[in-house]
């Protein structure tokens, strides 16, 4: 609670009586406070959403990063707040202080992030969680600044104009809701799409102290000592220099740490406005990784052992004139269905143009995909795979592959609901079958046995099998802070038909380049050694993922 009238600390008498001496009219003064509450609203929300975005990015996961930053940040909120009691009767110069603080801390938050995460994030040890704990210290004390801002506006606008204190809380509250509407929808829309996560960062930053300096050396200036003013000053101008100087460095900033993640060998790094794609090697004889928000989609060293494992399948038994690729965008899984004799349609489902444009120009990736988009017989569709099921007609492909990224990253938990096994189902002609990457049989096998009893839930029947890969060091699931210890050793598949008969496991295009008859047995055994039973199935509303 805001309590703007009470009574001072003793020992800390106000270092202003009366109404506060303004170089404009007080209405004009207030106009100005309130657009200062505005403009600092719209930067606190550009601060969370950006510690969101990048825990997210970083760690995976992103309803627990967006729990762990938001419920830290609402509760260093409130300490804030009852912290700035103390500042009430040095309003203006605590004001001051408390952006220039904000500006820097929450400026250079996302790049700080970064930089850990890229030249630490695989140390282990004690510093496995390093990441981690650096993101609920900038959540804490983030939040800690921004808390504090109300009571001290609060305090200001008394200043200029004494008011009942539901008047006051009302306009003020009215200016700061409005200020992170502005905010939140400046992030996503503008800031990060246009200047990326580090620089949009940083430029808030540089509104903040601006404004901040702005109200209380312009607006408050006479309730300041000369010394006061001078400092404030100095510091504010040495944080604008801070984060100038950052903003300048950005783009040599975000090269350096994508090498010390990604390696050397990056060719290709692009923001596409539904992921990040990353290309590594792919010419001059260095094999070709892909990675998607950092997580490695496609290795080189394993590619074909797993888009084989992937493909073949389902396509060696039974009819597969019709094909239908959910993901896959990266234009692989098309590639091995193509070396099927009576393949007449292949139909790619992908959400992200970005990798498509990637898959039909880069030459790494057109290469490592046979330039399988060149072939008439595929056609693409840009879309979200759930929304285009929806309104796919029945019966009508032979064989659906989904080829989607792990089911605990929180994007991909719907593709792997009931609902959306269900309308795969449904797509199916007779005697059409449907294959999924499920993750991980090894290092999470309750994860894999949950998606084959939503399978079971659909009306699908499933056989399970996994195929070995190597350990690349990235991890392929949600928490990207795992490391090479996370990283799974094996890929999960299921390949599945309606009704309660599971299909065989049979390879009919002859000897492929790593997957063989006896292989895909003994495959299929250790999948089933590990079975767990009694699973509930994962829905849109009860994801168990």
């Amino acid at each position: 609670m805001i309590d703007p009238h009470a009574p001072a600390q003793p020992g800390c008498p106000p270092s202003w009586t009366g109404p506060a001496r303004l170089p404009v009219r007080p209405g004009t003064g207030r106009f100005l406070v309130l657009v200062c509450v505005f403009v600092c609203a719209a930067c606190g929300l550009v601060y969370e959403l950006e510690l969101v975005a990048f825990a997210s990015y970083l760690m995976g996961d992103s309803v627990t990063q967006a729990s762990v930053v938001l419920s830290v940040m609402v509760f260093a909120m409130g300490i804030g707040s009852l912290g700035a009691k103390r500042l009430r009767w040095h309003a203006a110069a605590g004001f001051g202080a408390i952006e220039t603080a904000l500006a820097l801390i929450g400026g250079c938050s996302a790049m700080a992030l970064y930089a850990v995460f890229a030249w630490t994030g695989g140390w282990g040890g004690v510093w496995a969680e390093g990441p981690r704990c650096l993101l609920v210290a900038f959540s804490l004390a983030i939040g800690l600044l921004i808390g504090a801002e109300v009571p001290l506006l609060m305090e200001l606008i008394q200043r200029i104009r004494h008011q009942d204190a539901g008047g006051a809380v009302a306009d003020l509250f009215a200016a700061d809701y409005v200020g992170a509407l502005v905010g939140g929808l400046a992030f996503p829309f503008l800031l990060l799409p246009v200047l990326g996560q580090l620089t949009g960062a940083l430029l808030t930053g540089t509104v903040n102290v601006v404004a901040g300096g702005a109200l209380v050396l312009g607006l408050f200036r006479r309730d300041l000592t000369r010394r006061a003013r001078w400092t404030l000053l100095l510091v504010g101008l040495t944080v604008l220099g801070v984060l100038a100087s950052a903003a300048a460095l950005a783009d040599e900033f975000e090269r350096a740490a994508r090498h010390a993640v990604y390696g050397k060998d990056v060719r290709v790094a692009e923001q596409t406005g539904v992921q990040e794609v990353v290309l590594a090697g792919g010419t001059g004889g260095k094999p070709l990784d892909l990675f998607l928000d950092g997580r490695l989609r496609v290795g080189g060293r394993d590619e074909r052992r797993y888009h084989e494992a992937l493909v073949h399948p389902a396509m060696s038994d039974g009819p597969h004139a019709r094909v239908l690729i959910l993901g896959g965008g990266d234009g692989l899984a098309a590639r091995e269905v193509l070396r099927h004799g009576g393949v007449r349609r292949v139909d790619v489902v992908e959400l992200d143009p970005g990798l498509l444009r990637l898959a039909r120009h880069d030459p790494g990736l057109a290469a490592a995909n046979g330039h399988a988009y060149d072939d008439p017989r595929v056609h693409t569709t840009t879309a979200d795979a759930l929304g285009w099921l929806r309104g796919a007609p029945p019966a009508r492909y032979d064989v659906v592959i989904a080829d989607l990224p792990d089911p605990c990253i929180t994007a991909s938990t719907k593709l792997y609901s009931q609902e959306f096994y269900g309308l795969a189902r449904r797509v199916l002609a007779p005697g059409g079958r449907l294959v999924v990457h499920a993750g991980s049989v090894t290092s999470r096998p309750r994860v894999f046995w949950t998606v084959a009893a939503t399978l079971s839930a659909a009306g699908l029947a499933g056989s399970p099998y996994r195929v070995l890969g190597h350990d690349s060091g990235f991890p392929a699931g949600p928490d990207r802070s795992a490391g090479a210890s996370g990283a799974p050793h094996d890929w999960g598949f299921l390949l599945a038909r309606p009704g309660t008969t599971p299909p065989p496991l049979r390879l009919a295009n002859g000897p492929l380049r790593t997957l063989t008859q006896a292989d895909l047995t003994a495959d299929a055994r250790a999948a089933q050694r590990t079975r767990i039973g009694g699973l509930p199935a994962s829905t849109l509303v009860h994801p168990r993922y």
